[in-house]
């Protein structure tokens, strides 16, 4: 078959694959009914700020269901404020008879005070009952209301930030919130905090957003007080969920030709269809969904019950009828408030046959609680990593007999002669920079120390034990953490930096990974880009823009850990590749792959920062596209290239500065060794700019 009738790759690589170890623990509950992301969570109780950054079907809800009755009932406030995203996960904070487990009151919320149920719009116009119904709320007896977003907000605006006094603010998918002015929601959050009379509890899934605006203003932030459940403590910690697989599919044509080589109708699946004015959307939302529904079988109705489409398979795949779900339909809204309400419904909530598949558009991302999920079918590239990470929790919850999840993303091939070319390309390196950002969401926690720092409590450093004089690496069994000692690594001497280290090093890793310039040059440019330029001049410059307040040592000491988290990851992923190509069997856990790396024992700076974090998925894109489509991604990053920009050669010259303490001379623009020669480069630039400068103002001053 050629390539031209095949309208995606003959072989495709997933870019992630994790074996998780199952050990049951993330569903252990303990005497109060409590998992171990809602204990963690729950021990932090009494503070007035609270931040819970952990992954979609963690126990987020119930946690706060947890707090919010203790703070009601055991710290004096008043009443618990859900706000959610959308309407469709007003659901997951329905009552809960959580005295069953053991703790001390049950979770209800009164009909009236769900307005996630209630009639009438939940975007800019939201309707004046549901503003009327937050108001009688706060001066009722009651104590717990769900509304959404939008509907807070206009309330905020109707009654003051002073009205919500006493009470509980729990706002869940707290990404959305923005510390930018025109993010209303977060101007709003900022003087609830300012005025310090009500208490927060925020929860997201990926503290981290795509246009790459800080969630909270740093001095808002620092009054959190944050706990962390990583992705792998919840997926190794599964009683079913065996493995994830996360692949990048490149199609040429209407996505519709190349649909049915991703879609399998065995597993349960969500397909999330491109915006209408995405480039790869056909410009009829209804019409791709149609076209969906024919390309798996027969249109056989709708049940009227629960609004489902029936599709019976073709009878060489055994004549089945899936029941599929349209929740991008919005001509009839009754029809559409038929469907969720089937899909929310609690009697079907653990009925693996309920629904097959279902299509959605803007719906059933973040928060959508549907256990069954096997397969997220991205159609096209979305506007931020963040709503990836959320996309691919929909098919990591555990469910009885759920052994293997898998995310896919169908993205169009750049095409020579295409117009859009560059939006093309533009995909593919967001393509990458999703790969990336898994692979460091999904390792074990890396505990990161100088060398001979000392061994740590609970890690087992293998035979002989930890060894002064060496570099030593240790394992957490109970926790899966790694300790790993780094000669040369430079430690954070501030509370705060020791905190970014131990909490935010995923969203600053987010941050470089969305940095074109360096996806680019890492990928496309490989002979022309050394290491160093990337994990020094690029994340360097990252750092310092994300954290300005801090002294150089503190944002050199963040940017060394972050670049050990992204490597160490990579070498390990690297490590379980050349394993799978000598066809050695048994786990490939990345953690396996990291102990395996990690246990060379002579980690330094020097050798991470020489390191490409990018080369390892140049590989996977090589296998997963041809060299004629490579070449066309090559040519447009080429295309683009420019000299070395001020900013950078100031950084440079900076590192040349660095280089002459240490060395007792410049760097020479002649040296063998290409960093060094890089580093001379920048100086020269500087000079050249430096110079510049001065004949401009020198003309200027002529002309006074």
């Amino acid at each position: 078959m050629t390539r031209e009738e095949n309208p995606t790759n003959q072989r495709t690589m997933p870019a992630v694959s994790i074996m998780t170890a199952r050990t049951g623990a993330s569903a252990k509950i303990n005497e109060l009914g409590m998992r171990p992301m809602q204990e963690l969570a729950y021990a932090q109780r009494g503070e007035q700020f609270l931040l819970i950054k952990s992954p979609p079907a963690s126990g987020k809800s119930r946690a706060l269901m947890f707090i919010a009755l203790d703070k009601i009932h055991n710290q004096g406030l008043k009443q618990a404020i859900i706000v959610v995203p959308e309407r469709s996960i007003g659901g997951s904070f329905a009552d809960e008879r959580l005295t069953e487990h053991g703790f001390g009151a049950d979770w209800v919320v009164r009909p009236q005070w769900n307005l996630c149920n209630a009639p009438g719009e939940d975007n800019g116009r939201v309707a004046k009952s549901k503003i009327k119904a937050v108001g009688e709320f706060l001066a009722s007896v009651d104590q717990v209301l769900v509304c959404t977003h939008a509907t807070f907000r206009f309330a905020v605006e109707e009654f003051g930030v002073e009205a919500f006094d006493g009470r509980l603010i729990a706002v869940d998918e707290f990404h959305h919130v923005s510390s930018n002015p025109e993010n209303k929601l977060g101007s709003q959050l900022g003087q609830l905090i300012a005025r310090g009379k009500c208490h927060i509890v925020a929860m997201t899934g990926s503290y981290f957003r795509g246009d790459a605006v800080a969630v909270l203003a740093p001095e808002d932030e620092a009054r959190f007080v944050t706990v962390s459940y990583t992705y792998y403590d919840q997926l190794n910690g599964y009683q079913w969920l065996k493995s994830l697989d996360i692949g990048y599919f490149f199609y040429t044509g209407p996505y519709i030709d190349a649909i049915t080589r991703v879609l399998d109708p065995a597993f349960k699946t969500i397909v999330h269809i491109p915006n209408v004015n995405a480039r790869e959307s056909l410009g009829d939302k209804q019409r791709e969904v149609e076209d969906i529904m024919s390309s798996l079988g027969e249109w056989k109705g709708v049940d009227h019950a629960t609004g489902f489409h029936l599709v019976q398979l073709p009878a060489a795949e055994g004549g089945r009828v899936l029941r599929v779900a349209d929740l991008v339909d919005d001509r009839d809204p009754a029809q559409r408030s038929k469907v969720l309400a089937a899909l929310k419904d609690p009697a079907h909530k653990n009925d693996r046959d309920h629904v097959d598949i279902i299509v959605a558009l803007g719906m059933a991302k973040e928060g959508f609680d549907w256990i069954w999920c096997e397969h997220a079918l991205t159609i096209g590239y979305r506007s931020s990593l963040t709503e990836i990470v959320q996309i691919i929790g929909r098919a990591t919850r555990d469910a009885p007999g759920k052994e293997r999840s898998r995310f896919s993303n169908l993205i169009a091939e750049p095409a020579a002669d295409d117009a859009v070319v560059a939006d093309a390309v533009n995909d593919t390196l967001k393509a990458i920079a999703a790969s990336l950002l898994m692979e460091q969401v999904l390792a074990p926690r890396f505990e990161f120390t100088p060398k001979d720092a000392g061994p740590k409590e609970g890690f087992d450093y293998g035979d002989g034990g930890y060894v002064e004089g060496r570099s030593n690496v240790g394992v957490n069994a109970k926790t899966g953490a790694v300790h790993v000692e780094i000669n040369g690594l430079a430690t954070p001497k501030s509370e705060e930096a020791a905190r970014i280290c131990r909490e935010d090093l995923t969203e600053l890793i987010t941050s470089f990974i969305q940095d074109k310039p360096s996806v680019e040059r890492g990928l496309f440019d490989q002979e022309g880009t050394l290491a160093e330029e990337l994990t020094q001049v690029r994340l360097g410059k990252i750092v310092r823009d994300r954290f300005p307040k801090l002294d150089e040592n503190d944002q050199e000491a963040i940017r060394q850990h972050a670049i050990a988290v992204l490597n160490l990851t990579q070498q390990a992923k690297q490590q379980l590749a050349d394993a799978d190509a000598r066809g050695e069997q048994g786990s490939t856990s990345l953690i396996d792959g990291v102990r395996k790396f990690v246990n060379v024992r002579d980690l330094d700076i020097d050798l991470i920062d020489r390191i490409n974090p990018f080369g390892a998925a140049y590989e996977i894109l090589a296998k997963a596209m041809d060299e004629k489509t490579l070449r066309q991604v090559q040519a447009s990053i080429a295309a683009k290239r420019l000299a070395i920009p001020v900013d950078e050669a100031r950084e440079l010259a900076k590192r040349a500065l660095i280089f002459k303490k240490e060395r007792g001379r410049n760097p020479d623009i002649n040296a063998q060794d290409p960093w060094e020669k890089r580093m001379a480069e920048g100086v020269a630039a500087l000079m050249r700019y430096t110079q510049q400068q001065k004949a401009a103002q020198a003309r200027r001053d002529a002309n006074v």
